[in-house]
């Protein structure tokens, strides 16, 4: 017992600059999401977002989804930013609880596997 009582008490002190480079790196990771995705819309057709809550595993995340099939997923720090997000870009946004991912996505999928199978076979 007395091990995590030491243990506790040489626990590092956070300091004010630290928490300030946190804030600054959630803004460049939020800057870099933003930009990703803004990427992505320019380069498919008909792009549409699905917000997946977070579970015990992952945070919050965001899919978007071409009309290929196509899809990127980043992590977003929560629901309504996610949705504020897809709002900002202008495109359709969904929750995937709701609505389910689109046969599209698993259909893209299963051709990606059928060609990286075939990949591994040759090599």
């Amino acid at each position: 017992m007395k091990f995590w009582k030491r243990r506790k008490l040489r626990s590092p002190v956070r300091t004010s600059n630290a928490r300030k480079s946190e804030r600054k790196s959630d803004a460049d990771a939020r800057t870099a999401t933003k930009e990703h995705f803004a990427r992505f819309i320019a380069t498919r057709v008909g792009v549409e977002a699905f917000v997946e809550p977070a579970t015990h595993v992952t945070s919050a995340t965001m899919v978007l989804i071409a009309n290929t099939g196509e899809w990127t997923r980043r992590k977003v720090p929560s629901l309504e930013e996610g949705w504020k997000l897809a709002r900002q870009l202008e495109i359709p946004v969904y929750d995937v609880n709701q609505v389910g991912y689109p046969a599209r996505m698993r259909e893209w999928n299963s051709k990606k596997r059928e060609q990286w199978r075939k990949n591994q076979d040759q090599v």
